[in-house]
């Protein structure tokens, strides 16, 4: 689950960093009848202050009343809600970094144990509360308590088996996999 807004990689026009932080903060215009709308973000190297494109010359009745009164509220949920958005994302040609922006729950307060010892086969589901993009080889290494290259051997050995290919890129939708102690 996410648990902060993840960094906006993107150059910044003032210096030669590369990320900027979103703190849920957009800025409304008008024009006549017609709106702006952008969610602000900040270079992470000098301050510096970007806009990223929501809305352009938009009918202000085609804006649905909710949207509107949460870009003026600067709510902070519609601010993750954009930035998840494709289409935001390719409109204003930026990515984002999840590094140090996501948590895992395993809903025991901590690590699981591999495999308890009373079971042959141990089968997980993973759930994720937002589309965060991860690696499952790393997932599963943090959430089991095992080093990453356990992991990798444990997918070669065939004791580590899924329909979703864990040893490719990131995956941000639902999965499961199941872990054996003996092929």
């Amino acid at each position: 689950m996410p648990t902060c807004l993840p960094t906006v990689l993107r150059r910044c026009h003032s210096c030669a960093s590369r990320r900027f932080r979103a703190d849920g903060k957009f800025r409304v215009n008008a024009h006549h009848k017609r709106l702006d709308a952008w969610l602000l973000v900040l270079c992470a190297g000098c301050g510096a202050t970007a806009k990223l494109s929501l809305l352009e010359r938009a009918e202000v009745r085609s804006v649905r009343p909710g949207l509107l009164d949460r870009l003026h509220a600067n709510d902070p949920v519609l601010a993750g809600e954009l930035l998840l958005d494709p289409a935001v994302r390719r409109r204003n040609r930026v990515a984002l970094d999840w590094s140090g922006a996501w948590r895992l729950d395993t809903g025991t307060g901590g690590p699981v144990a591999p495999l308890p010892l009373d079971r042959d086969v141990l089968d997980v589901t993973v759930h994720f509360a937002a589309r965060v993009p991860v690696r499952p080889v790393r997932l599963i290494a943090e959430g089991c308590g095992l080093a990453r290259a356990e992991v990798e051997r444990l997918l070669a050995a065939g004791r580590l088996v899924s329909a979703v290919r864990l040893d490719g890129g990131k995956v941000s939708d639902d999965f499961t996999f199941t872990l054996k102690r003996r092929v």
